[in-house]
């Protein structure tokens, strides 16, 4: 057994208002919104502050990716419960990325937010947008599937491809898992080491204030508040629709499974005020991959789900893309049939997978699915490059909320979530972590929720 020393085992000390990082996250954006409102050029300058954080919350991912999903498999005995998990939480995926296109598509025709603005396809400018087609059309299935596949063993880590790490993790485990008592010292080493590794995330999310508050003044001061008012309809249809889609779709997914949607919300506020700061769903993947096991869930589930989400559970990105679709047609007077709709619906759904990981994702596989319709015009998507980045931070809010709903819908169908703890989590009183023979101490301080 490890020594606890008094440090290990003081209890989390109580925080006053001003050091809660969420407080100090919310504040840090309304801070950044009015810099970059009255100050415009001022706040585009404060990129750099934003950029920086998102960079160093990704230089951690893969070590995190790695040491929970290694040590989760290989404390596994029985590996076809690796398939397992990983096959349930492909059809959970597919289930509600295919809802989510269709709510996207149903809103549209409902709201139809396009209709009377009447714009001509001939005097649409495709040159702003010509970078995210040409990506569009390197962006093939077969591409992206052998790209899950690293050139080494170690590339991955340089890279900082989401599932690269997976795929390395998965196969490292199993192997691990393989030669049994053998292992165990190395499984004993990753354990030792996941321990400093959490520690630096909670320090980097120390600076989440910093970063919040950089990449708010550079959205505001670059793209300014009103350029979102001409699409208006569109990015309050957008929001809406993703607002339903969580607290009604995924509300009563939660509700069958005996959890709510309102208290995981609650739970996770602080990944998701730092999502809505940086516009970057990658920067709160540590901690939230911390937080699912804190809440019950099992290590092996949440490091299978909760990478493997990022890249093919994206339900605010499939509402978005149905959405956007319609909106050009719509607004370029074009009427699609019902079969150009499912041709749209199909594709979305492959497409959505084939640009996962990929920046500028969003516009990336808008512009892979109409170029596969032509009655709508790729160059329309310049109509809402405006107002994008504005939607980007929903998209994101919607895809963290979605798979910290899978992590728990997952590990319950595989019978791996511990209720008393996810009840507690929920309550607003998560347990520590059980310590186990040669398994590091994780001690609430290492949470982002109390890393001040």
């Amino acid at each position: 057994m490890i020594d606890i020393t008094h440090d290990q085992a003081a209890p989390a000390r109580k925080q006053k208002f001003y050091q809660i990082l969420y407080v100090q996250v919310l504040f840090a954006i309304v801070i950044g919104v009015a810099l970059g409102y009255f100050k415009p050029e001022l706040g585009e300058a404060m990129k750099p502050l934003g950029d920086g954080f998102i960079k160093l919350v990704k230089m951690i991912i893969a070590p995190v990716i790695f040491l929970t999903v290694v040590t989760g498999i290989a404390g596994m005995s029985d590996m076809k419960k690796v398939g397992r998990v990983a096959g349930k939480a492909m059809i959970y995926f597919l289930t509600f990325s295919t809802l989510a296109l269709i709510v996207g598509m149903v809103v549209s025709h409902l709201v139809q937010p396009g209709a009377g603005m009447n714009i001509d396809p001939a005097s649409l400018d495709g040159s702003a947008i010509a970078g995210y087609v040409t990506k569009a059309h390197e962006a093939t299935l077969t591409g992206f599937v052998l790209n899950i596949i690293p050139a080494t063993m170690l590339s991955p880590f340089v890279g900082g491809d989401i599932l690269q790490v997976l795929f390395v993790a998965v196969l490292f485990g199993i192997a691990l898992a393989g030669v049994g008592e053998r292992g165990q010292p190395v499984v004993a080493f990753f354990n030792f080491l996941s321990a400093p590794v959490f520690r630096l995330v909670a320090i980097l999310m120390r600076a989440a204030p910093v970063g919040a508050f950089g990449a708010m003044a550079f959205t505001i001061g670059k793209f300014g508040i009103s350029s979102i008012i001409n699409l208006a309809s569109l990015v309050a249809t957008f929001y809406l629709t993703s607002f339903l889609f969580v607290f009604i779709v995924l509300g009563a997914v939660a509700r069958y499974n005996g959890f709510s949607i309102w208290k995981l919300v609650r739970y996770i506020r602080e990944e998701l005020l730092l999502v809505l700061g940086t516009s970057s769903s990658e920067a709160a993947l540590p901690t939230l991959m911390q937080k699912m096991e804190r809440a019950g869930c099992s290590k092996s589930t949440v490091g299978l789900v909760v990478p493997t989400g990022y890249s093919f559970n994206l339900d605010g990105t499939n509402i978005y893309m149905t959405m956007a679709a319609l909106f050009i047609a719509q607004a370029c007077n074009i009427d699609l049939s019902l079969g150009d709709q499912i041709v749209l619906l199909l594709v979305a759904m492959i497409s959505s997978k084939g640009a996962a990981g990929v920046t500028g994702a969003g516009f990336i596989t808008l512009a892979a699915t109409l170029s596969v319709i032509p009655a709508v015009p790729v160059a329309g998507i310049a109509l809402i490059l405006g107002v994008d980045r504005f939607m980007s931070e929903c998209r994101a809010l919607t895809n963290l909320v979605g798979n910290a709903t899978a992590s728990i819908v997952v590990a319950r169908w595989e019978g791996e979530l511990d209720r008393s703890r996810l009840d507690a989590a929920l309550a607003g009183s998560p347990m520590d972590l059980p310590v186990v023979a040669d398994e590091p101490i994780v001690r609430p301080g290492m949470d982002v929720a109390h890393a001040g």
